[in-house]
């Protein structure tokens, strides 16, 4: 009777089959093919920022206000969110109008090319020293559009921010020319001009930003940042030295990378305290990324980081620890910051609350950082980015 069964079921099930395969005609390549279709990636989205610093004579105020307001232009691309993720953050820097630079390449020199190591940003911001005068602003810009790798992703945003003083065509480049290979790549020139607006305009920095579709700002380059201190000021800075400690360097990099972490957040200390709170702030931000030489952030890249981490790579602390030991010892240190991190956003979302009411009292004229991250603002509005200040 079993038999029966099994043979009237064998039927049965050989029927539907062939039956299901009249209905769909599924050729057996295209059977195939059907399995080995690979689930769509979601594109990683990416917001591109090259910094043009003019490192002229004239123009110490300017490297004083790009070091006081770096922190603040990162946190303001923490806000940004698309498709409710936070985005990639990467920065790139250059100085023209030296000097001391090469006449063959323009006086023109890449300090950074485009990174997300915050923490090289600053150390090269702080080595910026100005020289002399030859500023060649189409010059620059070309080779910020052809220098640099550009993401060629839909949703990205690609800005490029040129500081200077000086006439814009001057050089043998047509910033016409450089700006037009620019916006073919979808990168978006933005020009800041370090003085009156109607001599910028004069001088054909406005020029330069509608050639651009950018935006064309003024500003007193020597003005002094003046910040707007918070009853949450002291609280994060102190916090800011506890997330330090859950920094576990790994790797030929990790000693002198943790240590020059010491020495971003003595950099931003000297400008101010309200300034060394911006940096405490973007440090307990997603963007502020170091898996290449801290261990925590390696393994949240990276959950099998640990068995690829050769022993001689680990840090004194964890030589001659056993596999679950270090875990362990990772997953602690993660647990920790992360209830840093937690803590430092609730204040500084305070704080933010704080230093929008008291800003509204004041009739602030644009310096680089407001001038940066209102454009900043606008374009990914207009790129489908919302804006979250939670």
């Amino acid at each position: 009777m079993k038999k029966v069964i099994f043979t009237f079921g064998l039927i049965f099930t050989s029927m539907s089959m062939l039956s299901c395969n009249k209905v769909n005609e599924i050729e057996p390549n295209q059977l195939i093919a059907k399995l080995d279709k690979k689930p769509i990636v979601e594109e990683n989205t990416k917001i591109q920022v090259a910094l043009l610093l003019d490192t002229s004579n004239s123009m110490d105020g300017l490297i004083e206000q790009a070091k006081s307001r770096l922190w603040n232009i990162v946190n303001t691309l923490t806000t940004l969110k698309y498709s409710g993720k936070t985005p990639t953050i990467e920065i790139a820097l250059y100085e023209y109008g030296n000097d001391g630079l090469s006449a063959e390449k323009n006086y023109i020199r890449q300090v950074t090319a485009l990174t997300t190591d915050l923490d090289l940003i600053s150390e090269k911001l702080f080595s910026l020293r100005t020289n002399g005068g030859s500023e060649y602003c189409g010059a620059v810009i070309s080779d910020a559009t052809k220098e640099l790798k550009w993401d060629d992703g839909k949703n990205n945003m690609k800005l490029v921010y040129i500081a200077g003083n000086e006439a814009f065509n001057q050089g043998g480049i047509n910033y016409k020319d450089a700006i037009g290979t620019a916006l073919k790549n979808n990168i978006y020139v933005n020009t800041i001009f370090c003085g009156d607006q109607n001599e910028g305009i004069k001088l054909l920095w406005k020029d330069g930003a509608d050639t651009a579709t950018g935006k064309y700002f003024n500003i007193n380059s020597n003005q002094t940042i003046q910040y707007i201190l918070t009853p949450y000021d002291t609280k994060i800075n102190e916090l800011n030295i506890q997330i330090n400690t859950t920094y576990v360097g790994y790797g030929v990099k990790g000693e002198t990378k943790k240590m020059n972490q010491m020495v971003q957040d003595k950099n931003a200390e000297s400008i101010s305290a309200a300034n060394s709170t911006e940096r405490a702030v973007s440090k307990s931000s997603a963007i502020y990324r170091n898996d290449d030489w801290d261990l925590i952030d390696r393994v949240k890249e990276d959950k099998d980081a640990l068995s690829k981490i050769k022993a001689e790579e680990l840090p004194s602390e964890l030589k001659g620890k056993s596999a679950e030991e270090i875990k362990k010892f990772v997953a602690e240190k993660t647990k920790e910051r992360e209830t840093i991190q937690k803590e430092i956003a609730e204040l500084a979302k305070k704080r933010q609350d704080f230093i929008d009411a008291e800003a509204k009292k004041q009739n602030k004229q644009d310096d680089l950082g407001n001038a940066i991250s209102t454009s900043i603002i606008e374009l990914a509005k207009s790129k489908n980015y919302t804006v979250d200040k939670k």
